[in-house]
């Protein structure tokens, strides 16, 4: 991927609100990022830190009411997503942008064959006869690696395994070869076997195809194995960004470097006690005027309880919307 290509999505200032019967939830605040061809972003954070609302916000895919997109922009093949006509981002959605969900069981629909979803995006975006589109959709079972998939076609979802079932996800978010692929936890509900199957056959897929990943987790061990770069969420806001080694090797923000804590070490003769992060994720009423964190933080000051840090560049692709300094222990220069 070269590092001057032009982004195959730009997300601006992204801003996302629900409305409750005890007041407005801001969800999402002021997110900007972008993507590029080939590249695989991971998305971490704790539930409720806005990782998927984030996401689904993108493509309309979250129900109005109670949710509303207040603001921002989303430049995907020159159009704004956020503005475009709802049958052009139907278009876009589906055909140049695949979702993957976190439960293959509730997102896929119990009285179809598999053969019938997958066959569907084909014959709507694509135009292709029932024939072009059975054989299409057999290659794609085939390409996830499901065995005897010209039979498999014929059966319902509640005949495969979890791991399987995630795979036919896969293969109907890939139908029309999407430029952008939103994986969102997939591997959340699967053992640890079925979990590293579905990660080799992301990497596979990837290289063959060459699409962009978002790769939403909690899991900063499945992160390390798989991204390019890391944008890190708390409180609806990206706190931390950077390429995959500079995160893990000099992580900036005190909650990236909480996180990192809580990683399990392979066993050894050493048996060390897992690092918990104290509290709760916030329910924010409001945009944010000061640091969400900082009731979390050991590191928060005066300055954090004023003001809502903005991202700082530290080069080198790394930014960090934090006061505090690592480096000297004290607050930040600049």
């Amino acid at each position: 991927m070269p590092d001057g290509a032009v982004p195959v999505l730009d997300v601006r200032d992204l801003k996302t609100v629900f409305r409750t019967r005890g007041g407005e939830v801001h969800a999402v605040n002021s997110v900007s990022f972008d993507i590029r061809p080939g590249e695989l972003l991971g998305v971490v954070g704790e539930s409720g830190s806005g990782k998927s609302v984030t996401m689904m916000s993108l493509i309309g895919l979250l129900p109005s009411p109670p949710a509303e997109v207040r603001g921002g922009r989303v430049l995907f093949a020159g159009t704004d997503l956020l503005r475009c006509p709802p049958e052009h981002l139907r278009s876009v959605r589906g055909h140049d942008i695949g979702f993957i969900f976190q439960d293959p069981m509730t997102s896929l629909n119990p009285v179809f064959t598999v053969g019938f979803q997958i066959m569907e995006p084909l014959r709507r975006h694509k135009g292709m006869t029932r024939a072009a589109a059975r054989e299409r959709a057999r290659e794609l079972l085939e390409m996830v690696g499901i065995p005897d998939a010209g039979r498999r076609l014929r059966d319902y979802p509640h005949q495969f395994s979890g791991g399987m079932r995630q795979r036919v996800m896969i293969a109907i978010a890939l139908a029309c070869d999407p430029k952008v692929l939103i994986a969102d936890e997939p591997t959340t509900a699967l053992d640890v076997t079925i979990q590293a199957q579905i990660l080799e056959l992301v990497r596979d897929l990837r290289q063959k195809l060459g699409m962009a990943i978002v790769w939403i987790t909690h899991d900063l061990g499945v992160i390390a194995g798989i991204a390019d770069r890391v944008i890190v969420m708390y409180g609806g806001q990206i706190v931390e960004q950077a390429p995959v080694r500079a995160l893990f090797g000099n992580p900036q923000h005190p909650y990236t470097r909480a996180l990192l804590k809580t990683i399990p070490h392979v066993p050894g003769a050493r048996r060390e006690k897992l690092s918990v992060i104290q509290g709760q994720p916030p329910i924010l009423r409001a945009a944010p005027d000061s640091c969400a964190f900082r009731a979390r933080c050991a590191h928060a000051f005066d300055r954090c309880a004023r003001e809502n840090p903005v991202r700082i560049d530290l080069g080198g692709g790394h930014d960090v919307a934090c006061f505090w300094d690592p480096a000297t222990g004290g607050p930040r220069h600049g």
